[in-house]
Protein backbone atom coordinates (compact mmCIF):
# COMPACT_ATOMS: atom_id res chain seq x y z
CA UNK A 1 0.00 0.00 0.00
CA UNK A 2 1.48 3.33 -1.01
CA UNK A 3 1.68 6.30 1.31
CA UNK A 4 -1.30 8.17 -0.14
CA UNK A 5 -3.60 5.18 0.16
CA UNK A 6 -2.38 4.68 3.73
CA UNK A 7 -3.30 8.29 4.47
CA UNK A 8 -6.77 7.85 2.98
CA UNK A 9 -7.29 4.67 5.01
CA UNK A 10 -6.27 6.54 8.18
CA UNK A 11 -8.72 9.35 7.43
CA UNK A 12 -11.55 6.85 6.99
CA UNK A 13 -10.58 4.81 10.05
CA UNK A 14 -10.70 7.92 12.22
CA UNK A 15 -13.97 9.35 10.88
CA UNK A 16 -17.68 8.64 11.00
CA UNK A 17 -18.53 11.44 8.59
CA UNK A 18 -17.26 10.41 5.16
CA UNK A 19 -19.02 11.41 1.94
CA UNK A 20 -18.25 9.95 -1.49
CA UNK A 21 -18.87 11.79 -4.76
CA UNK A 22 -18.30 9.69 -7.88
CA UNK A 23 -18.63 9.55 -11.63
CA UNK A 24 -18.38 7.18 -14.58
CA UNK A 25 -14.94 5.92 -13.60
CA UNK A 26 -16.46 4.14 -10.61
CA UNK A 27 -18.30 1.77 -12.95
CA UNK A 28 -15.70 1.18 -15.66
CA UNK A 29 -14.28 -1.78 -13.71
CA UNK A 30 -17.76 -3.32 -13.94
CA UNK A 31 -17.56 -3.14 -17.73
CA UNK A 32 -19.54 0.05 -18.25
CA UNK A 33 -17.70 2.48 -20.56
CA UNK A 34 -17.15 6.02 -19.40
CA UNK A 35 -17.70 9.03 -21.63
CA UNK A 36 -14.48 10.93 -22.11
CA UNK A 37 -11.64 8.39 -22.11
CA UNK A 38 -10.03 7.08 -25.32
CA UNK A 39 -12.57 4.24 -25.47
CA UNK A 40 -15.46 6.24 -24.03
CA UNK A 41 -18.82 6.86 -25.65
CA UNK A 42 -17.84 10.33 -26.78
CA UNK A 43 -15.02 8.91 -28.89
CA UNK A 44 -17.12 6.33 -30.74
CA UNK A 45 -18.64 6.89 -34.16
CA UNK A 46 -22.36 7.52 -34.50
CA UNK A 47 -24.58 9.27 -37.02
CA UNK A 48 -24.93 12.02 -34.42
CA UNK A 49 -22.56 12.95 -31.56
CA UNK A 50 -23.55 11.20 -28.30
CA UNK A 51 -23.92 14.61 -26.62
CA UNK A 52 -26.57 15.44 -29.23
CA UNK A 53 -28.38 12.10 -28.93
CA UNK A 54 -28.50 12.45 -25.15
CA UNK A 55 -30.13 15.87 -25.27
CA UNK A 56 -33.73 16.81 -24.50
CA UNK A 57 -34.32 18.44 -27.88
CA UNK A 58 -32.99 15.40 -29.77
CA UNK A 59 -35.20 13.04 -27.74
CA UNK A 60 -38.20 15.22 -28.54
CA UNK A 61 -37.62 15.31 -32.29
CA UNK A 62 -36.01 11.90 -32.91
CA UNK A 63 -36.95 9.44 -30.15
CA UNK A 64 -36.45 6.40 -32.42
CA UNK A 65 -32.78 7.24 -32.98
CA UNK A 66 -32.40 8.02 -29.28
CA UNK A 67 -33.68 4.55 -28.36
CA UNK A 68 -31.36 2.87 -30.82
CA UNK A 69 -28.44 4.47 -28.97
CA UNK A 70 -30.05 3.92 -25.55
CA UNK A 71 -30.50 0.17 -25.98
CA UNK A 72 -27.15 -0.40 -27.67
CA UNK A 73 -24.92 1.77 -25.49
CA UNK A 74 -26.63 2.69 -22.23
CA UNK A 75 -28.15 -0.70 -21.43
CA UNK A 76 -25.45 -3.22 -20.53
CA UNK A 77 -26.74 -6.56 -19.29
CA UNK A 78 -25.07 -8.65 -16.62
CA UNK A 79 -23.03 -5.89 -15.00
CA UNK A 80 -22.24 -6.34 -11.32
CA UNK A 81 -20.95 -4.00 -8.62
CA UNK A 82 -17.16 -3.89 -8.40
CA UNK A 83 -14.79 -3.51 -5.47
CA UNK A 84 -15.40 0.21 -5.13
CA UNK A 85 -19.20 -0.15 -5.00
CA UNK A 86 -18.97 -2.97 -2.48
CA UNK A 87 -16.49 -1.27 -0.18
CA UNK A 88 -18.54 1.93 -0.14
CA UNK A 89 -21.60 -0.09 0.90
CA UNK A 90 -19.55 -1.71 3.67
CA UNK A 91 -18.34 1.67 4.91
CA UNK A 92 -21.95 2.81 5.17
CA UNK A 93 -22.84 -0.33 7.12
CA UNK A 94 -19.86 0.32 9.42
CA UNK A 95 -21.27 3.75 10.25
CA UNK A 96 -18.51 5.68 8.50
CA UNK A 97 -20.01 6.74 5.17
CA UNK A 98 -22.91 9.19 5.34
CA UNK A 99 -23.85 9.30 1.65
CA UNK A 100 -22.88 8.39 -1.90
CA UNK A 101 -23.43 11.16 -4.42
CA UNK A 102 -23.22 9.81 -7.95
CA UNK A 103 -23.37 11.09 -11.50
CA UNK A 104 -23.97 7.52 -12.73
CA UNK A 105 -27.32 6.17 -13.89
CA UNK A 106 -26.55 2.43 -13.58
CA UNK A 107 -27.88 1.66 -10.08
CA UNK A 108 -24.75 -0.28 -9.12
CA UNK A 109 -24.31 1.47 -5.77
CA UNK A 110 -27.75 0.27 -4.69
CA UNK A 111 -27.05 -3.19 -6.10
CA UNK A 112 -23.95 -3.34 -3.88
CA UNK A 113 -26.05 -2.52 -0.81
CA UNK A 114 -25.68 1.25 -0.40
CA UNK A 115 -28.80 2.83 1.07
CA UNK A 116 -28.14 6.57 0.98
CA UNK A 117 -27.48 7.24 -2.71
CA UNK A 118 -28.13 10.61 -4.31
CA UNK A 119 -28.45 10.17 -8.08
CA UNK A 120 -27.69 13.55 -9.63
CA UNK A 121 -28.47 12.37 -13.16
CA UNK A 122 -31.27 9.91 -12.40
CA UNK A 123 -31.40 6.20 -13.17
CA UNK A 124 -31.78 4.02 -16.22
CA UNK A 125 -33.64 1.59 -13.97
CA UNK A 126 -36.68 3.86 -13.83
CA UNK A 127 -38.96 5.12 -16.60
CA UNK A 128 -42.07 7.23 -16.96
CA UNK A 129 -44.44 8.63 -19.56
CA UNK A 130 -43.36 12.00 -20.91
CA UNK A 131 -47.03 13.01 -21.27
CA UNK A 132 -48.89 11.79 -18.17
CA UNK A 133 -45.82 11.04 -15.97
CA UNK A 134 -47.12 7.56 -15.14
CA UNK A 135 -44.31 5.15 -14.09
CA UNK A 136 -43.38 2.53 -16.68
CA UNK A 137 -41.42 -0.74 -16.24
CA UNK A 138 -37.78 0.03 -17.03
CA UNK A 139 -37.24 -3.54 -18.27
CA UNK A 140 -39.76 -3.01 -21.06
CA UNK A 141 -38.13 0.29 -21.96
CA UNK A 142 -34.57 -1.03 -21.91
CA UNK A 143 -35.14 -4.37 -23.63
CA UNK A 144 -38.22 -3.81 -25.72
CA UNK A 145 -38.32 -3.04 -29.41
CA UNK A 146 -39.47 0.04 -31.22
CA UNK A 147 -40.64 3.17 -29.48
CA UNK A 148 -42.11 2.48 -26.01
CA UNK A 149 -45.45 4.17 -25.47
CA UNK A 150 -47.77 4.63 -22.53
CA UNK A 151 -51.42 3.59 -22.72
CA UNK A 152 -52.20 7.33 -22.95
CA UNK A 153 -50.17 7.45 -26.17
CA UNK A 154 -47.26 9.37 -24.70
CA UNK A 155 -43.65 8.38 -25.36
CA UNK A 156 -41.89 6.62 -22.50
CA UNK A 157 -38.58 8.07 -21.42
CA UNK A 158 -35.89 7.00 -18.96
CA UNK A 159 -35.79 8.79 -15.62
CA UNK A 160 -32.42 10.37 -16.40
CA UNK A 161 -31.34 13.97 -16.79
CA UNK A 162 -30.69 14.65 -20.45
CA UNK A 163 -28.54 17.50 -21.72
CA UNK A 164 -30.48 20.79 -21.69
CA UNK A 165 -32.48 19.63 -18.65
CA UNK A 166 -31.96 20.94 -15.10
CA UNK A 167 -30.84 18.73 -12.25
CA UNK A 168 -33.36 17.94 -9.52
CA UNK A 169 -32.97 20.81 -7.07
CA UNK A 170 -34.02 18.76 -4.03
CA UNK A 171 -31.29 16.22 -4.76
CA UNK A 172 -28.77 18.97 -5.40
CA UNK A 173 -29.65 20.67 -2.11
CA UNK A 174 -29.25 17.42 -0.23
CA UNK A 175 -25.90 16.77 -1.92
CA UNK A 176 -24.72 20.25 -0.94
CA UNK A 177 -25.76 19.54 2.66
CA UNK A 178 -23.76 16.32 2.88
CA UNK A 179 -20.68 17.76 1.18
CA UNK A 180 -20.70 20.95 3.25
CA UNK A 181 -20.91 19.02 6.54
CA UNK A 182 -18.50 16.18 5.61
CA UNK A 183 -15.27 15.66 7.52
CA UNK A 184 -13.75 13.51 4.77
CA UNK A 185 -14.80 14.02 1.16
CA UNK A 186 -13.67 11.41 -1.36
CA UNK A 187 -14.15 12.23 -5.03
CA UNK A 188 -13.57 9.32 -7.36
CA UNK A 189 -13.85 8.30 -10.98
CA UNK A 190 -14.84 11.67 -12.36
CA UNK A 191 -13.11 14.20 -14.61
CA UNK A 192 -14.85 17.05 -12.74
CA UNK A 193 -15.59 18.67 -16.08
CA UNK A 194 -19.40 18.39 -16.07
CA UNK A 195 -21.30 21.22 -14.44
CA UNK A 196 -23.24 21.90 -12.33
CA UNK A 197 -22.34 18.56 -10.70
CA UNK A 198 -18.59 19.27 -10.62
CA UNK A 199 -19.24 22.55 -8.83
CA UNK A 200 -20.42 20.65 -5.75
CA UNK A 201 -16.80 20.29 -4.68
CA UNK A 202 -16.76 24.01 -3.89
CA UNK A 203 -19.14 23.48 -0.97
CA UNK A 204 -16.68 21.37 0.97
CA UNK A 205 -15.39 23.13 4.11
CA UNK A 206 -13.01 20.54 5.54
CA UNK A 207 -9.32 19.76 5.05
CA UNK A 208 -9.51 16.10 4.06
CA UNK A 209 -10.40 16.19 0.38
CA UNK A 210 -9.19 13.12 -1.52
CA UNK A 211 -9.29 12.83 -5.32
CA UNK A 212 -9.05 9.29 -6.71
CA UNK A 213 -8.95 9.24 -10.50
CA UNK A 214 -6.77 7.67 -13.18
CA UNK A 215 -6.13 11.00 -14.90
CA UNK A 216 -5.63 14.54 -13.64
CA UNK A 217 -8.63 16.76 -12.92
CA UNK A 218 -8.99 20.55 -12.83
CA UNK A 219 -9.23 20.27 -9.03
CA UNK A 220 -6.08 18.26 -8.29
CA UNK A 221 -4.31 21.33 -6.94
CA UNK A 222 -7.17 22.00 -4.52
CA UNK A 223 -7.13 18.50 -3.02
CA UNK A 224 -5.40 17.51 0.19
CA UNK A 225 -4.69 14.07 -1.27
CA UNK A 226 -4.48 12.92 -4.90
CA UNK A 227 -4.34 9.27 -5.97
CA UNK A 228 -4.01 8.49 -9.69
CA UNK A 229 -4.95 4.81 -9.64
CA UNK A 230 -7.96 2.64 -10.47
CA UNK A 231 -10.61 3.36 -7.89
CA UNK A 232 -11.46 -0.31 -7.38
CA UNK A 233 -7.84 -1.10 -6.54
CA UNK A 234 -7.71 1.77 -4.09
CA UNK A 235 -10.92 0.82 -2.29
CA UNK A 236 -9.89 -2.81 -2.06
CA UNK A 237 -7.04 -1.61 0.17
CA UNK A 238 -9.09 0.57 2.51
Amino acid sequence: MNENIQTLKKWIDESDNVVFFGGAGVSTESGIPDFRSVDGLYNQKWKYPPETILSHSFFERNPEEYYRFHREKLVIDGVQPNRAHKRLAELEQEGKLRAVITQNIDGLHQAAGSKKVLELHGSILRAYCSRCRRPFPAEKMNHGTGLPRCRCGGIIRPDIVLYEEPLDQDIMSEAVHYIRSAEVLIIGGTSLNVYPAAGLINYYRGNKLALVNLSQTPYDSYADLVIHEKIGEVFSQI
